[in-house]
């Protein structure tokens, strides 16, 4: 299963796709945007796809995705490749960190400061994630765990097609509490074992608090005025620009 279950809330939010084997995985559909909501069926999250099984590929195959951007390393991808490629689905690689992922919990960097370097070391990638998303839809974005990388470039995003804030930094948040337990819990012990000091091992491996997305977008909005600014600072076109809101947004 793609994690706890949960039905659509009073936000119109859709219920998570059930393809077995997915963890993480969601429609980013429903969020409040002004006098719209972000359609359905259109942007997926999600962690890595590699314990999708056969009734998985299946049921992942049903929800007409497109386009899949994988936000990992080389490395990364060697040790879980994907088994829902095919002709009909166009892969984007675009891996987002400088630097290994391990780097960062042997330099016990915090989420804060990860995504900082995130925006502002792969600022020409996130373009690159962002100019996909309205390329080819539907279309899923995903990482490792579906937390950081995609966290933060979903929520750019959503940020710069006028989402309403609460619910840009909502559904960041939701991921902690779609991780599987048993993930979390086995993935921060073999961690503790090698980086036993690691003040924010806890937080990088497995937390998504609504307090560090926050703080992240108001950061962008002092520096460059918006999500949508922060997009053109780095190469997107106003028209670019315009074009996330008309594929993300629909009218209520």
């Amino acid at each position: 299963m793609s994690g706890a279950s949960a039905g659509p809330g009073a936000s119109g939010v859709p219920a998570l796709p059930d393809v077995p084997g997915a963890v993480n995985l969601r429609d980013v559909g429903g969020l409040r945007a002004g006098d719209g909501v972000t359609r359905s069926g259109v942007l997926f999250r999600s962690g890595n796809l590699a314990r999708i099984d056969g009734a998985g590929v299946t049921a992942f195959g049903a929800l007409g995705i497109r386009r899949i951007i994988d936000l990992r390393d080389d490395d990364e991808v060697a040790q879980a490749p994907s088994p829902v490629g095919s002709p009909d689905v166009h892969t984007l690689r675009v891996p987002l960190f400088l630097g290994s992922v391990e780097s960062f919990f042997a330099r016990d960097v915090s989420l804060a400061e990860l995504y900082r370097l995130l925006v502002e070391d792969s600022a020409d990638r996130v373009v690159e994630v962002v100019r996909g998303i309205v390329t080819q839809q539907p279309v899923l974005v995903h990482c490792t765990v579906g937390k950081d990388r995609t966290g933060v470039t979903v929520a750019l995003a959503l940020a710069a097609a006028d989402v309403e804030r609460d619910d840009v930094v909502a559904d960041y948040a939701r991921t902690e509490a779609l991780l599987p337990e048993w993930r979390s819990t086995s993935v921060v012990a073999h961690l503790r074992r090698l980086h036993p000091h690691a003040r924010h091992l806890e937080d990088l491996a497995a937390k998504s608090p609504a307090s560090v997305m926050a703080d992240l977008l108001a950061d962008i909005d002092r520096r460059y005025g918006s999500a949508g600014d922060y997009l053109r600072a780095h190469g997107m076109t106003d028209d670019e620009v315009r074009e996330v809101k008309r594929v993300l947004v629909t009218a209520r």
